[in-house]
């Protein structure tokens, strides 16, 4: 019965309206993104902008994106690589300690009376020569 009703160019038709929805829906994700995390627009710029693209979706999408879609895309890149950075300081600091604790913990285990003092002042210094 349902075969019937729909034929094979109404199901890519509704498949085509869907995907459509989607991708407006991804865009105005996107932009509201990129209006948050924007430091040069003042609070009442953003809610315009806001209002605009949840009120009139596809005109305040394709309005946002000529006035403001070459400077989206750098500040996106932009974020992206300073998420690297980050990520990249962040793993090569993983396997290395503080020389504090380091420190710390060697005095504590001196006092303990695990190291003598020329035991201590060795490992001292190649802590600090790291």
């Amino acid at each position: 019965m349902l075969a019937t009703v729909w034929g094979t160019g109404q199901v890519l038709l509704d498949m085509l309206w869907f995907f459509l929805f989607v991708i407006e829906i991804w865009l105005m994700i996107t932009i509201f993104v990129d209006i948050f995390r924007r430091h040069d627009m003042r609070g009442w710029v953003k809610a315009f902008w806001v209002v605009f693209v949840v009120v009139l979706p596809l005109i305040g999408i394709l309005v946002y994106l000529v006035v403001h879609g070459d400077k989206m895309r750098a500040r996106a890149q932009q974020a992206l690589i300073d998420d690297t950075e980050a990520t990249r300081a962040y793993v090569l600091n993983l396997g290395r300690s503080n020389e504090v604790d380091d420190l710390v913990r060697l005095a504590d285990l001196k006092e303990r009376g695990l190291f003598t003092d020329e035991e201590f002042e060795r490992i001292k210094a190649r802590i600090l020569a790291t």
